[in-house]
């Protein structure tokens, strides 16, 4: 059974930064496509970017202490 934790840790980490890849990809993307349809608000757009940014990586950080709590249960 002690091999389980370490499987469920990795499914752990693995799918909190595979999530917050894709999230970041999509932020940036859809904060690049509005600065080049209105590139008079490029600053708003940007501050607004790197805290929706900031508040995705917060999700592999959960991720790796929930897969700690796992392996050393």
């Amino acid at each position: 059974m002690d091999g389980l934790n370490y499987i469920a840790a990795a499914i752990a980490i693995f799918g909190a930064a595979l999530g917050a890849a894709y999230g970041n990809g999509q932020v940036i993307s859809k904060t690049i496509e509005s600065m080049t349809r209105q590139p008079e608000m490029s600053g708003q757009l940007r501050t607004t970017m790197f805290i929706g940014v900031a508040l995705i990586e917060a999700v592999p950080i959960l991720g790796v202490v929930i897969a700690l709590l796992l392996v050393f249960k």
